[in-house]
């Protein structure tokens, strides 16, 4: 399901009408005040996401661009306070949890200063935006004691936890490859623009935050941050998290061995973007492997689906995307199983979960707490570092660590501007 959809499906669009019948199913002592920080995409589509259930009341919005912040305070139906500075939201004692959905390399630090104000968080994927800063993530939660959702919704839907349970049957036989792709075709090739000043209304200082300062850039804002080391991860990140989660979750599996990845700028070499459009990752476990693949600008991944994750055993492959699941059998080894669909909202469940633990204080009960998001955060850039120097790597799990020296260079990202990783 392409981005764009994704988010009309799961009814961002449609809060206004939506949001007044909804507080008046509830109690204002039962209410959980939230507050949003970051809500031009995904922080939108989770505060919508959120809003359906009776208990939640959003109190404040905060965005660097203002433009963002009023379009969607005036889409929100009800009056609720904007800022431009989230710390002036952590402030506020009548906030109980708040919505991460900035640039990747916001997440940490905006998680572990929220855990210290007391505050409950959902916090988009990918977690962080390096293994040192997921860990310190981890801290956070542990040392504040607060209820920590990660925004990779596909672990409340049914069909992917049906999935999982009929791979751990075992009736497709030994499982020597699990593959999860994503090919992504309506990702074009992003055209080289000039720099020039930030648009009217942009707090750019305060967008880069931690980041190296550069010129603004349009190519560099919304959206397509996630192609910019800088700031995120590429498709390994953006979408492997989601499918590599599953892909280990099914076979029930932390961290790899050793990890190895291959790619580059193969489609658009001259284009703006930085991070790969196509790359290869094997991930090495005992007795099997896990295969990683992306591709922007083509559709035609593998078993005719976009996306998804395919469990390959002697008797047959279970393939999952978010539409659904079936089995193909080897012939003469076993039935088929026919395409379960998917049937329900993966965000709408997964808000729901969050803010019932939130009520409850019951971590256990949450779908993605933040040590899932540690778990495939630090997979994922495994993956990104194996393809940044080009070798076979071998992990230390004990160590959280390569035993590479070379590597270990990108176990963090860097701080600049001021800010320093969260020392928990």
């Amino acid at each position: 399901m392409h981005r764009k959809q994704f988010l009309t499906a799961t009814g961002g669009l449609m809060l206004g009408a939506a949001l007044p019948s909804a507080l008046r199913a509830a109690a204002p002592s039962d209410r959980i005040n939230i507050a949003a920080i970051g809500i031009n995409g995904m922080g939108w589509s989770d505060l919508t996401g959120a809003l359906k259930h009776p208990q939640a009341n959003c109190v404040a919005l905060c965005d660097v661009d203002s433009n963002v912040l009023s379009k969607r305070a005036s889409e929100l139906g009800t009056k609720v306070d904007t800022y431009g500075d989230y710390r002036r939201i952590l402030d506020r004692k009548d906030v109980d949890a708040v919505i991460i959905g900035t640039p990747d390399h916001w997440h940490c630090l905006i998680m572990t200063e929220a855990c210290a104000a007391g505050k409950d968080v959902y916090v988009e994927k990918p977690a962080g935006n390096s293994i040192v800063e997921v860990a310190a993530m981890q801290a956070a939660r542990d040392r504040y004691n607060r209820v920590v959702q990660v925004g990779q919704w596909q672990r409340s839907q049914q069909h992917f936890a049906d999935a999982v349970a009929f791979v751990g049957s075992g009736q497709l036989g030994k499982i020597r490859l699990v593959k999860a792709w994503a090919y992504q075709g309506w990702m074009h090739s992003i055209p080289v623009q000039p720099d020039s000043a930030p648009p009217p209304g942009v707090d750019y200082t305060m967008w880069l935050g931690p980041a190296t300062t550069r010129p603004f850039n349009p190519n560099r804002f919304h959206f397509n941050f996630r192609w910019y080391w800088d700031y995120a991860g590429g498709l390994m990140t953006d979408w492997g998290v989601h499918l590599l989660d599953y892909a280990l979750l099914g076979m029930n599996v932390s961290t790899p061995k050793s990890v190895m990845a291959s790619g580059g700028k193969f489609a658009y070499p001259d284009d703006a973007a930085e991070t790969p459009d196509t790359l290869t990752t094997v991930y090495e476990f005992d007795g099997f492997n896990v295969q990683w693949e992306h591709a922007t600008g083509i559709d035609g991944g593998c078993y005719g689906r976009n996306h998804g994750i395919a469990y390959i055993g002697n008797n047959g492959t279970l393939v999952l995307d978010r539409q659904g699941w079936e089995v193909i059998p080897e012939k003469g080894r076993m039935e088929a199983v026919p395409i379960s669909r998917a049937v329900d909202d993966g965000v709408t469940l997964h808000t729901a979960n969050f803010l019932n633990a939130v009520r409850s204080r019951d971590v256990a009960s949450l779908k993605a707490p933040i040590s899932a998001g540690v778990h495939i955060a630090t997979v994922a850039q495994m993956g990104n570092i194996a393809y940044k120097t080009g070798k076979k790597l071998y992990w230390d799990a004990s160590g959280r660590r390569f035993t590479d020296e070379g590597a270990n260079q990108y176990l963090a990202a860097p701080y600049h501007n001021g800010y320093t990783l969260p020392k928990i």
